[in-house]
């Protein structure tokens, strides 16, 4: 199959007709059904087919138990009303880029492999990168089952629902040994590419990351008949720190964003008790971080404390800078800008945006493509990219693959 016929065949799943943008997430209809659709890709091209403990998805080319396998893909669940490039984009564009390889004849020297990660996005559970994490054991079991959705149903649950045995969850060192080099190809979350012109990039690290719940808890009482200066209303605070959340950011040159909110007990006529707020913050640095989440908290203290109302700030979840390592990104730089009819730019680029790649880094060998995004515009349903663009990063990640699997 082309890029495009297999780009047409996952484009309606899960996709929203009121919105346009996906609603993949784990262990739900839409998901097993982008499930269906790896494994249909895999098995037509004869590959062998693979569900690892924590409900990864592999597509082998050769023995795995050769080791030294060079690997790629991505993940195919989306945020709530995402778009259609984060994640498929790098699956989709790793079996175009394996037919490419069949296309030139390459005889491979390594096993390869096809990976679609499970719950990279985190919707249902509220923890990015559930499957990479704990096959790299940066997740513990019992943390895994504590991890529940909005309707209460623990990860353990879904799973088991979805037909896949929770049991066996946990880090999977031995599979992860056999793997040399994991190149993950995504859209551009941003519009480095865009600007600079070029059509295929390499990621140099990830900026470090993380995931903090602040609850503010006041005091629930009658929209019309209490006074204003009786009241103890958490939304108060709460939307203060939203905008100090805005300007800590941008006096650091970093970003900071409160996107979800939960409201208790969520009455148009009731003062709220409970506002919990989700702040995501991003920085090149781990210093530049400190600093604005820092300033977010102690800014969201003060305006508590003047309405009477009560904080607790909890880090659900954090990931420190990711350096790709320098050797392989190097070697993707070489491959990429060796003498060819049409040789492609490959500008080095940082990334605010977390990935499977990133949470592989501390234990395998990890680099990362990015394809050109005109808009930057990610997360959304007006995700894109153009045709030629992404025909250009197939051809970009068969080179990679060649190059990495032949030597």
């Amino acid at each position: 199959m082309t890029f495009h016929s297999m780009w047409a065949e996952l484009l309606p799943i899960g996709r929203s007709s009121a919105s346009g943008g996906y609603r993949r997430f784990a262990w739900t209809g839409a998901d097993t059904d982008c499930r269906a659709w790896f494994r249909q890709q895999a098995e037509s091209r004869g590959l062998t087919y693979e569900l690892d403990r924590n409900g990864n998805q592999w597509a082998w080319l050769g023995d795995p138990a050769e080791g030294d396998a060079v690997v790629t893909g991505s993940h195919l669940d989306s945020v709530p009303d995402g778009g259609a490039f984060d994640g498929p984009l790098g699956v989709v564009s790793s079996f175009a880029a394996l037919d490419e390889l069949r296309a030139r004849g390459v005889r491979l020297a390594k096993p390869l492999a096809i990976v679609n990660f499970g719950d990279e996005e985190g919707a249902r559970f509220g923890l990015a990168c559930v499957g990479s994490r704990l096959a790299a054991g940066q997740l513990t079991v019992e943390q895994a089952h504590r991890l529940t959705d909005a309707d209460g149903i623990t990860l353990p649950q879904a799973m088991e629902r979805a037909g896949h045995d929770p049991a066996a969850i946990g880090p999977d060192p031995e599979r992860l040994g056999r793997i040399g080099a994991f190149v993950e190809l995504h859209v551009e979350q941003g519009r480095a590419l865009d600007l600079s012109g070029d059509q295929v990039g390499i990621a140099s690290a990830i900026w470090p990351h993380g995931r903090w719940r602040f609850d503010f808890r006041g005091e629930a009482n009658h929209a019309g008949t209490t006074r204003l200066v009786d009241r103890h209303d958490p939304m108060l605070p709460y939307a203060e720190t939203v905008l100090a959340a805005r300007r800590e950011a941008r006096l650091a040159g970093a970003v900071a964003t409160f996107g979800k909110i939960a409201v208790e007990p969520n009455g148009v006529n009731a003062i709220p008790s409970l506002v919990r707020g989700w702040l995501d913050s991003r920085a090149a640095d781990q210093a530049t971080l400190d600093t604005v989440v820092g300033g977010v908290e102690k800014a969201a203290r003060e305006y508590a404390e003047a309405q009477g109302v009560e904080l607790d700030v909890i880090r659900e979840s954090f990931t420190p800078v990711v350096e790709f390592e320098h050797a392989l990104r190097d070697e993707l730089a070489r491959i990429l800008g060796k003498d060819r009819e049409a040789v492609l730019n490959v500008p080095v680029l940082g990334t605010g945006a977390g990935h499977d790649a990133g949470i592989l880094s501390g234990t395998v060998p990890t680099a990362m493509l990015f394809v050109r995004n005109p808009t930057g515009v990610s997360h959304s349903p007006a995700e894109y990219a153009a045709e030629d663009d992404c025909v250009a990063g197939v051809t970009a990640l068969a080179d990679v693959l060649e190059g990495l699997a032949c030597r």
